[in-house]
């Protein structure tokens, strides 16, 4: 029987690995960069400050009620008011205030005149706009009603610049309308404004906290063109430049201001700062109240009854510096005669003295210095500085010793300008609740322009590196 043939089965061999460089080198480099990514991304971002220079201003808010010398006058005809004199101007004895119009005729004429198409004055606008930015300035939502207050002010001024305008064009019109137009000019010298309220005969001394009530004050406003009764109010006269200012005072400000015979006033909204003289004075109810007296700005004030306004107890320039950026670092003593400094004065070090088997000598180890009084120098505690607690150092040409061990705490603040924290020593002149402004200028201290940590809670101390 014949033999069958064996087939040949085809032997596979493994290919040998040929690893592509390239594509390991870019797998290395991926990785790399997430992880660096990774790690950027998880680490605490350390916040920084840039030093200004400026002042914190301390000072308290009042609210307080306006007191003048004041008058009301009265019509004695019925018919259609028309004012000759804008709010808070003067006027002189004899001055024409305004008219009486019975039959409303001077009321007609001066509608055709002023038309839609009449234009204000640069002037008039100027007025329009200080009001509106000082309300603007001083609204509190609490108060809400006084935007009634305002716009009913604002109609008027409008009214009252153009019938104003209009009523100097009309002295030859009036004089044909005999008896059923009567003019009123003023029976003395003083400021004229035609906001009344019951509050004009009311001295300083029967002020109540009940009195200091916003919401329950009320004042009229006299427009011209209004219908007004006999007997009705139609301005009042102001006679005196001297004026007031009745506020309530807490306890606390009793004994603050207690032997002050001035204090400076700085007025909410009005960019306007000045002083004023002060007493105190007790209420009808018994309680104490500030006064501020003035002799000037009485005409800015001339439509108000309450008026917001600070007092400026303190006002310090200096580097400003929040509060959340300061920390106490603790630091060596080391006492000043043991510096060793060059030629020109500049400080090298210490010399440490150190042992070895062919006996004592010393070593220059340079240290920073981080702030100084009569008697000590501070340096950084940790091997890092080159001195230890226990360490001995040598006097420069003595034979004295001093150990190092003694410490004492320094507040500052922590300086990244290179990269890395260097405390700063601060000298605090005052502070408020976001701020402390500090001494500029003072050894160890900041620059103006300065980066410094925003929240020494967020670094570890001296020498940390910074990633920003």
């Amino acid at each position: 029987m014949a033999k069958k043939k064996k087939k040949n089965k085809p032997i596979k061999f493994r290919r040998p690995w040929n690893p592509n460089v390239g594509l390991i080198v870019f797998a290395l480099i991926f990785i790399y960069m997430a992880f660096y990514v990774y790690t950027y991304i998880k680490r605490d971002k350390i916040e920084f400050y840039e030093v200004v220079e400026g002042s914190i201003v301390n000072d308290t808010r009042h609210t307080g009620i306006i007191f003048r010398t004041e008058e009301t006058k009265y019509t004695d005809t019925a018919g259609n008011i028309n004012f000759y004199l804008r709010e808070g101007k003067r006027a002189a004895v004899g001055t024409r205030v305004y008219s009486i119009d019975e039959t409303g005729t001077l009321s007609d004429l001066i509608a055709e005149r002023s038309d839609s198409t009449a234009a204000l004055s640069p002037e008039n606008l100027s007025e329009l706009k200080k009001q509106l930015s000082s309300f603007s300035q001083t609204f509190d939502d609490m108060n809400f009603h006084e935007v009634y207050d305002t716009k009913n002010d604002l109609d008027s001024q409008v009214l009252e610049f153009v019938n104003v305008d209009a009523l100097k064009n009309l002295d030859s019109v009036i004089e044909e309308l005999g008896g059923n137009f009567e003019q009123v000019r003023s029976d003395a010298a003083g400021v004229v404004s035609y906001a009344v309220d019951s509050m004009e005969s009311m001295q300083p001394a029967q002020v109540t906290a009940a009195s200091f009530d916003r919401s329950a004050y009320t004042r009229q406003s006299v427009r011209s063109g209004q219908l007004v009764e006999r007997g009705a109010p139609a301005y009042k006269l102001i006679t005196s430049e001297d004026w007031s200012i009745v506020f309530p005072l807490t306890e606390d400000e009793q004994t603050q201001y207690n032997g002050r015979s001035s204090l400076p006033v700085r007025f909410v909204g009005r960019d306007l700062q000045t002083s004023g003289a002060f007493s105190m004075l007790t209420g009808a109810d018994g309680m104490m109240y500030g006064k501020l007296d003035f002799s000037k700005y009485l005409e800015q004030f001339v439509s108000d009854r309450f008026v917001d306004f600070e007092i400026v107890t303190e006002e310090v320039r200096g580097l400003k510096i929040p509060r959340s950026a300061v920390t106490d670092e603790t630091f060596y003593l080391v006492p000043r005669d043991y510096l060793v400094t060059t030629a020109a004065g500049s400080p090298r070090g210490f010399y440490k003295e150190t042992y070895s088997e062919s006996g004592t000598s010393v070593v220059l180890v340079p240290c920073d210095i981080y702030n100084s009084d009569e008697e000590y120098y501070y340096i950084s505690m940790g091997d890092a500085n080159g001195l230890v607690a226990g360490d001995y150092i040598v006097k420069e040409n003595s034979q004295d010793r001093y150990q190092i061990g003694a410490s004492a705490s320094v507040q500052g603040v922590y300086n990244i300008n290179r990269g890395y924290t260097a405390f700063r020593k601060i000298e605090i002149l005052t502070s408020n609740d976001e701020y402390y402004t500090v001494k500029i200028g003072s050894d160890y201290g900041l620059s103006v322009y300065d980066h410094i940590v925003l929240d020494a809670k967020a670094v570890t101390g001296n020498g940390m590196v910074i990633y920003q």
